[in-house]
């Protein structure tokens, strides 16, 4: 209660300090500034390595603009640090060099309030390079305290719940979403290098599909209908394929009525790539030119580190069929021919839990899930998923138990899915209607039955190699997050009580 008193306290006197500005004629919240240098990419860049002789000899004069966060001094001669999407700098105000009624309203502001400074850039005795004011702009007022600098916001949820005080004071944070940015600007850069269009196909669905998800649903009043939020681009965009498009891409938001945990989020970004004439080994070249424009952002060297350990994207990913990862960690040979009731017993000799409705393919996927995935740590592409759970991918030519799908793998998390896309419409729809029966069957995660893809597919798709990447998950990889939360700027959270 002591706490919340003071708080209180400081808003009324920040209040009364608000309207003392408006007395003098000052406005409070500011009106249009023009800064010609940022923080950090210009002031620092530009004049970081030079001395404070040559500095104060050049006489350069610039205008910034930021929010104050610290300030120091008494008298008639005070330094502060102003802070802006480049980084922070201390400025120095004598009362001299800006007037006595300027440095009067500069001894009165508090932190949090926003100023902007026109001076010459100098470094000071210890070497720390300054701006030293010769006029500065109040710009605007902050009503509320900024939490304490030397221990930031104590409470993780006010970390996600008011994510621009974590961004004020937290630098680590605020940069790890401007890398963000930059990686998804080098997917997109190497994606347009390599031929592909990026496209944008609806977010509202008539039918939910693409995915093995629960959907949002929604209701469209003109129309009188029920619709879904996406759970996944593909259908969408295969479509693109059989128009003609040949090689697409779509970056951006899916949403899953799924629970949280530091890997999901029911709404997260991905992105999927459909390329003409590709087949699944040819999507695993894709993929890992992917991930290889990712690391290169934060890496030279294209060796990362993420929680301690280190990983290698310089060299070539790794490649296994899914029934080979199982033996060579189990010693459980799934290449055998086995009926349903010899896989059970195999499941139930090994603790592997499973339900009633499975076959085969739905135990093999859940050994490699509980045996094998958390091994996984450098990259490897795992393929040859089961048909079970595979129902958009082509059927292995060799072994009709299998497809022409991968997954790629680091540290035990899924980064990636692909593989040969099905273009038979005969074939997709008996996977799809065996979905639809597992759906009756209480997967209520199974796809229905999409007619228009269908009869999209009878008008023909050429053979297509098809890719979804989970772009939170890559930026978390590459920015060491150990939560989806961290690279998320507004992540889904539970209502206040």
């Amino acid at each position: 209660m002591a706490n919340e008193e003071h708080l209180n306290d400081q808003m009324v006197v920040r209040r009364e300090k608000m309207q003392a500005l408006k007395e003098q004629g000052v406005a409070p919240f500011g009106h249009r500034f023009d800064p010609d240098h940022d923080l950090s990419t210009d002031i620092r860049k530009k004049y970081g390595n030079d001395s404070g002789e040559l500095l104060l000899a050049q006489h350069n004069v610039v205008t910034i603009a930021g929010r104050m966060i610290g300030k120091r001094g008494s008298g008639k001669a005070s330094f502060a640090d102003l802070l802006d999407r480049g980084g922070k700098i201390q400025f120095y105000v004598r009362q001299d060099r800006v007037g006595e009624e300027a440095y009067k309203l500069f001894k009165e502001s508090d932190l949090g309030d926003f100023w902007g400074i026109t001076g010459d850039v100098i470094k000071t005795r210890m070497g720390e390079l300054t701006v030293r004011a010769e006029k500065i702009t109040f710009l605007s007022k902050a009503l509320r305290p900024l939490p304490d600098k030397y221990h930031g916001l104590q409470d993780p949820e006010l970390v996600y719940r008011q994510r621009y005080l974590d961004l004020i004071t937290n630098r680590e944070s605020f940069e790890r979403f401007q890398i963000r940015t930059k990686i998804i600007k080098a997917v997109r850069r190497y994606m347009d290098d390599n031929g592909f269009l990026e496209v944008e196909t609806p977010i509202l669905e008539s039918v939910a599909s693409g995915a093995e998800a629960r959907p949002f649903m929604t209701h469209h009043n003109a129309l009188n209908i029920d619709m879904y939020m996406r759970i996944a681009t593909e259908l969408r965009l295969k479509r693109l394929i059989v128009g003609g498009m040949e090689r697409v891409y779509e970056l951006g938001r899916i949403f899953r009525n799924e629970g949280m945990d530091p890997y999901h989020n029911p709404e997260f970004d991905t992105m999927e790539t459909y390329a003409a004439y590709f087949d699944f080994n040819d999507v695993m070249k894709e993929t890992e030119g992917i991930f290889k424009a990712a690391a290169g952002v934060v890496s030279d060297d294209l060796k990362i580190t993420y929680q301690g350990t280190e990983l290698d994207f310089s060299s070539s990913f790794k490649r296994m069929h899914m029934v080979d990862a199982i033996k060579e960690v189990t010693g459980i040979d799934f290449w055998k021919e086995m009926s349903i009731e010899e896989a059970r017993k195999l499941a139930d000799d090994n603790g592997v839990k499973y339900e009633d409705w499975w076959k085969v393919g739905h135990i093999i996927n859940a050994f490699f899930e509980e045996k094998v995935q958390g091994s996984l740590v450098q990259p490897i592409f795992i393929y040859g998923h089961p048909v079970e759970v595979s129902p958009l991918a082509k059927i292995n030519e060799e072994d009709a138990r299998f497809t022409d799908r991968f997954e790629l793998y680091i540290l035990g998390k899924e980064y990636a899915n692909a593989f040969s896309e099905l273009n038979d419409p005969l074939d997709q729809r008996k996977r799809f209607e065996a979905q639809a029966q597992e759906n009756a069957e209480g997967n209520d995660e199974a796809q229905p039955i999409d007619e228009d893809f269908v009869e999209a597919l009878e008008y023909g798709m050429p053979p297509t190699g098809g890719l979804g990447v989970g772009i939170d998950r890559m930026v978390m990889l590459m920015t060491d997050a150990k939560s989806i939360r961290d690279v998320l700027l507004f992540p889904t959270m539970r209502p206040k009580k």
